[in-house]
């Protein structure tokens, strides 16, 4: 029988503070609890999975025999960006904070940047990426200047109209952009930001494109690429790796496309190897702009189609259910915020209903994994593979 994992992420779905939030000036988030407390959340297939049996997670709704097993996972890696998040969950743990530039980018490579791209650039300011559009949007009309700013995440974004930059133009400026974030500006993400309308009624597209910095070793996908297995990227994976260790991809344009390409992948028979999704909605459209109906809302989303996501899988494979990060829509911030995350795991050849606890990081994923594929792991992390074996 073949092998065959399906590791989705649910972008931004922290559990809860990390105990190191203090240094990140998250104490008390938890984006998990927000969404239950909101009233709007109806999630019976990740219930009966386990979810709420995670340790110190909200303990009224557990399942009493969930037919998953799961843990808490707590970040080693410092930081809590989209690309390091994902470098864990792949074995990766870095030791070092990617770059932030809270005033703004140096004006030498503003100036460097803006002679490439032979265009004027406005903001270049922390700023939220629906009010930057409108507030430079008419500007950057009128003069075709483009439109840079930043986060607390390490990102260098561009934000142009589809009318006035042509989404092939606002790709090169990426990769021009790209090319010169090195050695103390280099960001983890160039991110493309292609907006459409007129004022003061703009709205951003799903032609969004990241440009990641590449990962400084090889990662869990490398490995599993270079032993044969496919490793298939769906929505942001390939940007976020820079494309190193994947076969193939699908990008995707909402979470509702990403799920879909997955059941797909999980329907063809004839793949074997790691499916790696990540659901980007619930943090770029949900999480960042404080919206907890609408976070709420997709999760039951996803929930509704857990159903279809379990029936096609074969008796041995195996599903993956985690996160990054987290991103709280209900305080003040619209930042990610230093969570831990979950991690549910479902397949027929497995153990049911075992606590993993609280682990120590992310990457014990990809411990997991590649012990699976019976590959040496000379990456971080610990395996759980032995706990949830049956027989054992």
């Amino acid at each position: 029988m073949k092998k065959r994992i399906f590791l989705i992420v649910l972008d931004s779905l922290g559990i809860g503070e990390a105990k190191d939030a203090f240094l990140y000036n998250d104490e008390g988030s938890n984006t998990f609890k927000s969404l239950h407390d909101s009233g709007y959340l109806e999630i019976p297939n990740l219930t009966r999975l386990g979810i709420y049996n995670i340790d110190n997670n909200s303990g009224y709704l557990k399942e009493k025999n969930p037919i998953g097993s799961y843990a808490r996972l707590q970040e080693k890696s410092i930081g809590k960006d989209t690309i390091l998040g994902h470098w864990e969950i792949a074995g990766l743990v870095s030791k070092k904070e990617l770059p932030v530039f809270p005033k703004g980018f140096p004006k030498s490579f503003i100036d460097e940047f803006s002679t490439k791209c032979n265009r004027k650039v406005l903001c270049n300011m922390p700023y939220s990426g629906t009010e930057v559009i409108y507030d430079f949007g008419r500007e950057h009309i009128e003069t075709g200047a483009l439109i840079v700013y930043t986060s607390a995440d390490s990102v260098f974004q561009i934000a142009a109209h589809e009318e006035i930059v042509p989404l092939k133009l606002l790709y090169e400026y990426c990769n021009i952009a790209r090319k010169l974030l090195i050695g103390d500006l280099a960001v983890g993400r160039v991110i493309a930001r292609p907006f459409v309308g007129s004022y003061p009624n703009f709205q951003r597209t799903s032609n969004r494109r990241d440009y990641s910095l590449a990962p400084p070793t090889d990662t869990m996908l490398n490995l599993l690429a270079n032993n044969g297995y496919e490793v298939i990227g769906v929505g942001k994976i390939s940007d976020i790796f820079a494309n190193s260790g994947i076969t193939s991809s699908y990008k995707t344009n909402s979470n509702l496309d990403g799920i879909d390409k997955t059941i797909d992948i999980i329907k063809n028979k004839n793949f074997e190897g790691l499916c790696f999704v990540n659901l980007v909605d619930f943090d770029m459209l949900y999480g960042h702009r404080n919206d907890v109906k609408g976070y709420a809302l997709a999760l039951n989303e996803f929930d509704l189609k857990l159903p279809e996501i379990l029936s096609n899988l074969l008796p041995t494979d195996i599903l993956i259910l985690t996160a990054d990060h987290g991103c709280d829509p209900s305080t003040a911030s619209t930042d990610h915020s230093r969570e831990d995350v979950p991690m549910i795991l479902y397949s027929k050849s497995l153990k049911q209903n075992v606590n993993l606890k609280t682990r120590d990081s992310f990457a014990d994923i990809s411990a997991t994994i590649l012990e699976h594929f019976s590959i040496e792991n000379t990456l971080e992390g610990l395996s759980f593979l032995s706990s949830i074996k049956k027989g054992l």
